[in-house]
């Protein structure tokens, strides 16, 4: 693998494989995430978000999306420190960027970083495609050495074999090779083990690098010479060699992935096969069935497993089956090895394992006699005792070095930071636990079962049959006999799961025991005996052997039905983790039935979150009862249950994962089935699920609220507990937030008259009870149902609704009560989006003159009904106007207006949040008064807020703060008592109103009010002179620009200033000089972020606006003089030195319009280009099309003085065009969309450079005055004086038209307030 298409090829397979497949990335992302160093991990905010926004690019359909998210988690890594997990994100970022080579590169660099994470977890295929083939001298160096530890340990025992039959041909048992080692050779194995590990890790570095070099090197003109494979951590001699790949040749043939590889667990059966390991398999025992303890006469010999003896597949787990005892234990009796014969595949496997000779024979039938008469009967063996906790082991685990341990002492012994076992002190190189020592466990258990004193209890023998009641009458011989037989066969059944060698045999035991609990009444004698933790683990066994469908269903039929009627059946199967990990991947695998017994074991909750059962839980939710076999609690409420167990768990990444499923999955009709099933916790849970799927994507609100019975949902608020009470107030006020106003009046019917108990009545004492936190949402909805009818003059309900709201409100301490209650009454109003979001925000700016966004939102609220067809706007707008009428009404008037100043009370808060939510409010409610009758409060509304909304007014930066403020205002300036108090702010508020002035009917009233009924909003305007700067040493100011704070000048002799707008004042912040000659031109685009000069020096230039100064990012040659540049997308258009209109592409690409005219002035709209002309014409061309139009004809003239016009905008739909004439200077206005002319007036003064903003025309004039014209009314208003005689050439409004900037001949610079 040494060319970049090679690459390529592997990590670009690697990389469609992971982005197409979830659940491949999502185990990457984990394995990466618990990897990070504990640095990062503080820090792994920014990686998640980058992650989850890197899904959001995967998944979703909207290119724009995509590219927006891929840009923002690239910008996010980028700025982070690199680490594995980041490295990682970066390649698939790249790759969905089309950018292969940077993927691979940043792939790369994960083998870099972490080369055993990448080789065996993250990317095998890729190692081994890649890097593994490279690496052979290092598996022969391995496989020699390897050969020599195993050589000597085998002529030790006395086994004759060359070294060829170690490496690829052992039969020898791994157990029985660990037994015959002595301390030494273990030793060195070990040691070798990690020497490889090491080696492979630094030489994934050392080849990652070289093809990164490969990759980079794009021309392929450079040389890159391969590296030498490496050998380190080889203590002997001089510490480490380097080997070239070429010194030798493999010459034995061996098993290799992911660059691990050991013979010594290879078995006969899988002789000369290529073997995957993505970890060293452990040395030491993790699970033998108890049915391969069979009954051993003692012998004084111990015999050897011939090597040419076959070993069974039929139970791969059971690869080592020893015992190693610990060795602190000095006074242990000797163990011997006994030999178990391996059966044939139809039977379990059988290996060598280490017991006490005068211990117990475990077979089931011979339990009665298995006490030991011993001196040390009553008093456990040193081997079954932690070192550490001195008790029995419960959970035994046995680590590298040989020492047995109880998994929870040792991994605190782990968690304190120790790196090393505690008897041996030898250091661990993994600080993850094995599996459990199942061998010496299940020994134990026998054990316990056999010692009357050890606490157990007795174990189960024949004698425990005798005690069983009789089933049936003792006066019936015959059916006596039949019971006698039934347990016979119950007791025959027992005994051959717990003790039977053979598959077959353990399995028709299950289906017996299973018929037998089936078709006989169960006495509670016969549920203990099977209760025993022997029978148990023998069922478990069975869970882990048999591959018979009907067998496992029946085992897991079996455990459910113990475990939900003896507690200690669940505390046997819990008490082993890897017992719970195999029924879960039962589950996992299609055995639904499982997940009755998964309920059972109650996991823990991020235990059931690190379980990931989700998608089948959603599975076994989506079938019919009647797919399932019969269990003690349906399949589908357990997984309903565990469902909402995930969604309760507090875990908003859960949460959310398990929402978005539910709903993609079209799951929601299927578990609002549950909300009618007859066990209340069934509906507890479906009705905690469905609110928050309402609450995450609010959509699927519609399909719950069409398909939901809510009796049964109001039944179960009588029988449930307090918190689950709240999430059914949640569940019902939630559905009622529907995007049609008369559905939510059918529903809040529904649950008024639905169940057998009044709703209201049930809410109202509930409310009483209830906490602060929760108070505002039951008492919205008690005061929803009872508005249904028109507003009585009295309600109880009412009163401690309105009560409650306003008491939250006042509630200062309680920041979250003061939040609830708000958006309580936003909810109030009664309009909502598809989503279920209120939409007062919107409908009050929609009033407020910015109603786009309250479009747009109807419109998609009404193309996503479920229908698909536009509904009756009308009646549901009549509905929601009558709605939002009588809910303002009863608020507004109770205890007359109190609830103003509550709202006043959440203005004041120290919190943001609380305070935008009341502000919101309070605005509703104050418009509201306009059309509500009279009833006083209005007084008491402008002394609580009005002081408050004038502040919010003058110094809110948001623009719909400050809409929605002025509309709230605006309620006042009709009553004569509010004007008067709104006048004393008129200076304060008059500026913003001008802003608003020209987008708000509201703003333009309310100026006309404060004008005293002036018709013209152009009289409202005055003018000032700011500044005056003197540029004369430049020469003429020929342009000028402006974009936000800053002002941009153009001189002629080739300087552009950059100056800062403070005020008063133009503070000049740099000035540069690059363009040769006069810069005639200065545009800025509408993205406001770059500045286009044009000059007389034939070129243009592009400008980057950076925060205290520009710069030349590039220039264009457009070999002619630039005169009234325009730029728009990829093009400029500007008048050069001769006759036409020349159009520039930034590529370099030219074209000349309108040869045959002589152009004065341009204006670009829309793609639409308009000219003035020498000739007094003025045409427009589609720059599409090229399609050319005329304006105004132009006059040929011989002898007479042209008449050119020299100025031209275009703006809301008109043409504006300023030209001499004969009988003097003409302004004329046309209509742009047929070029009609509507009105002309005649000038004073020459025109050379004209302005026209939302109401006022500008035009500068030659004898260095401006005059200031109504845009509306074509009429002059005001002449403005440079107090110069020299002509204005240029000039320009900034983005707030409120401040004139203009350019004179003679270099000044002047500032105008408008004001």
């Amino acid at each position: 693998m040494s060319t970049t298409a090679e690459i390529l090829q592997q990590t670009t397979t690697f990389f469609s494989e992971t982005i197409s497949q979830p659940d491949i990335r999502r185990r990457i992302f984990s394995i990466l995430r618990n990897n990070l160093s504990p640095s990062v991990q503080l820090n792994i905010k920014q990686l998640n978000l980058a992650a989850d926004t890197l899904e959001n690019a995967i998944t979703t359909t909207n290119s724009s999306v995509r590219s927006s998210s891929l840009r923002l988690s690239e910008k996010l890594l980028l700025s982070f420190p690199q680490n594995p997990f980041s490295s990682f994100l970066l390649s698939l970022i790249y790759t969905l960027c089309q950018r292969p080579i940077d993927a691979s590169i940043t792939l790369l660099n994960l083998f870099e970083t972490d080369p055993s994470i990448a080789r065996s977890e993250v990317a095998p295929q890729v190692f081994e495609d890649i890097l593994l083939i490279n690496f052979l001298p290092v598996l022969e160096w391995y496989n020699e050495q390897r050969s020599r530890i195993l050589s000597s340990l085998s002529s030790n025992c006395g086994y004759e074999s060359d070294e060829n039959s170690i490496v690829t041909d052992s039969v020898v048992s791994c157990t029985t090779l660990l037994s015959k080692m002595n301390g030494n050779q273990a030793s060195e194995l070990k040691e070798l083990e990690r020497d490889y590990e090491q080696v492979l890790d630094e030489n994934c570095r050392v080849f990652a690098g070289y093809f990164k070099e490969i990759l980079g090197n794009k021309d392929g003109n450079g040389v890159i010479v391969p590296p030498l494979v490496v050998l380190e951590a080889i203590h002997k001699g001089d510490g480490h060699h380097v080997l070239n790949q070429d010194e030798k040749s493999i010459s034995t043939q061996f098993g290799s992935k992911n660059g691990r590889y050991n013979p010594i667990w290879t078995d006969k059966g899988e002789e000369q096969s290529v073997k995957t390991l993505s970890k060293f398999p452990s040395f030491f025992p993790e699970r033998v069935s108890p049915r391969l303890l069979t009954n051993q006469r003692l012998s004084s010999t111990t015999s050897k497993p011939s090597p040419n003896q076959d070993y069974s597949d039929s139970e791969p787990d059971n690869n080592s089956c020893s015992i190693n005892m610990s060795s602190s234990d000095s006074d242990t009796e000797e163990i011997e090895v006994k030999n178990i014969e391996i059966t044939s595949s139809d039977k379990k496997q059988k290996q060598p394992i280490l017991i006490e000779p005068s211990s117990f024979d475990p077979a089931m039938e011979d339990y009665e006699n298995q006490i030991n008469e011993d001196k040390h009967a009553d008093t456990p063996p040193k081997d079954f005792v932690c070192p550490i906790t001195t008790h029995i082991f419960n959970d035994p685990v046995t680590l590298e070095t040989g020492q047995t341990y109880e998994r929870k002492a040792i991994q605190q012994w782990l968690d304190r930071g120790n790196v090393s076992c505690p008897i041996t002190r030898q250091k661990l190189h993994s600080a993850h636990l094995p599996k459990t020592n199942y061998v010496l466990k299940r020994l134990i258990a026998s054990w316990k079962e056999l010692s009357p004193g050890s606490g157990n209890g007795n174990g189960i023998g024949n004698s425990s049959y005798d005690d069983i009641l009789q089933l049936t009458s003792p006066d019936s011989v015959i059916s006596q006999a039949t019971i006698d037989g039934t347990l016979n066969e119950l007791r025959h059944a027992i005994t051959n799961l717990c003790t039977s060698e053979v598959l077959k045999e353990a399995e028709t035991a299950v289906l017996k025991i299973e018929r037998f609990w089936q078709e006989t009444n169960m006495e509670l004698e016969i549920q203990k005996m099977l209760s025993q933790p022997p029978v148990i683990n023998g069922f478990v066994e069975i869970l882990f052997s048999s591959i018979d469908t009907r067998v496992l269903i029946a085992t897991v039929f079996l455990l459910s039905e113990l475990g939900s009627r003896d507690g200690n059946v669940i505390a046997t199967l819990t008490r082993v983790d890897s017992d719970v990990e195999c029924v879960v991947s039962l589950f996992k695998k299609g055995l639904f039935e499982a997940i009755v017994l998964i309920y059972l074991l109650k996991p823990s909750i991020p235990g059931l979150l690190q379980m990931e059962l989700v998608d089948s839980l959603l599975s076994v939710v989506s079938k019919k009862e009647d797919e399932f076999f019969k269990m003690c609690v349906k399949p589908k409420a357990a997984a309903v249950m565990l469902l909402g167990w995930i969604v309760g768990s507090g875990d908003d990444v859960a949460v959310f994962g398990v929402v978005k499923r539910v709903i993609s999955g079209k799951a929601i009709e299927c578990i609002v089935e549950s909300l009618e099933s007859e066990w209340i916790e069934e509906r507890i849970m479906a009705i905690r699920i469905l609110l928050r799927c309402m609450q995450e994507d609010g959509k699927c609100r519609n399909v719950i609220a069409d398909k939901a019975e809510l009796a049964p949902v109001l039944e179960s608020f009588v029988e449930a507990i307090d918190g689950e009470r709240f999430e059914i107030v949640q569940f019902l006020s939630e559905l009622v937030k529907l995007n049609r106003r008369t559905f939510n009046n059918q529903i809040l019917h529904i649950i008024k008259d639905e169940g057998s108990f009044s709703t209201m009545h049930t809410l109202l004492i509930y409310l009483q009870a209830a906490s602060t936190d929760q108070s505002p949402v039951i008492a919205g909805l008690l005061l929803q149902l009872d508005l249904l009818e028109e507003p009585r003059k009295m309600s109880i309900y009412r009163e401690e609704a309105i009560d409650t709201l306003i008491s939250c409100l006042k509630n200062s301490d309680s920041p979250a009560a003061q939040i609830a209650a708000a958006e309580t009454i936003l909810a109030l109003q009664g309009r909502f989006s598809s989503s279920g979001k209120p939409l007062v925000r919107m409908y009050l700016l929609k009033h407020a003159g910015f109603d786009k966004t309250y479009r747009s939102t109807i419109r998609k609220a009404q193309l996503s009904t479920i229908s698909g067809e536009l509904h009756d706007t009308k009646d549901e707008e009549k509905a929601a106007q009558e709605w939002e009428r009588k809910m303002a009404f009863v608020l507004t008037s109770h205890e007359f207006g109190l609830i103003f100043e509550a709202l006043s009370e959440g203005l004041k808060s120290r919190y943001a949040e609380v305070c935008a939510v009341s502000f919101v409010c309070a605005t509703w409610l104050v418009h509201m008064l306009e059309v509500l009758p009279d009833t006083g409060v209005q007084g008491a509304a402008r002394v609580c807020l009005l002081n408050r909304f004038v502040s919010i007014f003058k110094s809110a930066k948001d623009p719909e703060d400050k809409a929605l403020s002025m509309l709230a205002l605006s309620s006042f300036i009709h009553d004569p008592d509010g004007l008067r108090d709104i006048t004393t702010h008129m200076k304060d508020i008059l500026k913003g109103l001008r802003e608003f002035k020209k987008s708000s009917n509201v703003a333009f009233e309310m100026l006309k009010v404060f004008s005293e009924g002036s018709e013209s909003s152009a009289d409202l305007w005055s003018h000032k002179e700011l500044t005056q700067q003197d540029c004369s040493m430049n020469g003429e100011v020929l342009s000028i620009a402006s974009i936000k704070d800053k002002i941009f000048s153009g001189h002629s002799d080739g300087t552009i200033k950059v100056w800062m707008d403070k005020g008063s004042v133009l503070h000049l912040i740099q000035e540069i000089r690059e363009h040769s000659k006069a810069v005639t031109s200065l545009t800025v685009p509408q993205s406001g972020d770059t500045l286009y000069s044009g000059s007389h020096d034939k070129t243009v230039r592009w400008w980057s606006i950076n925060k205290e100064s520009i710069h030349c990012e590039q220039v264009y040659d457009v070999k002619d003089q630039v005169n009234n540049l325009l730029v728009a997308n990829s093009i400029s258009c500007f008048i050069p030195q001769g006759a036409g209109i020349k159009i520039q592409s930034w590529s370099g690409t030219s074209k000349l319009l309108n040869p045959s005219k002589y152009v004065k002035c341009l204006a670009l709209v829309h793609g639409r280009l308009y000219s003035g002309c020498q000739d007094n014409s003025i045409q427009e061309t589609d720059l599409a099309t090229g399609t050319l139009s005329s304006i105004q004809s132009g006059s040929r003239k011989l002898l007479g003085k042209a008449n050119p016009v020299h100025a031209l905008k275009v703006h809301d739909g008109l043409i504006y065009s300023a030209s001499s004439a004969v009988e003097g200077t003409s302004l004329k206005v046309w209509n742009a969309s047929n070029y009609t002319l509507n009105q002309t007036v005649s000038l004073g003064s020459e025109v050379r450079t004209m302005v026209v903003s939302s109401d006022i025309i500008y035009m500068g004039c030659k004898g260095g005055i401006v005059e200031v014209w109504c845009r509306k009314k074509l009429s002059r208003k005001e002449t403005l004086q440079t107090g110069t005689n020299c002509r204005v050439v240029c000039m320009a409004l900034n983005s707030n038209e409120d401040v004139l900037l203009i350019g004179t001949s003679d270099g000044r610079i002047q500032a105008w307030e408008v004001s």
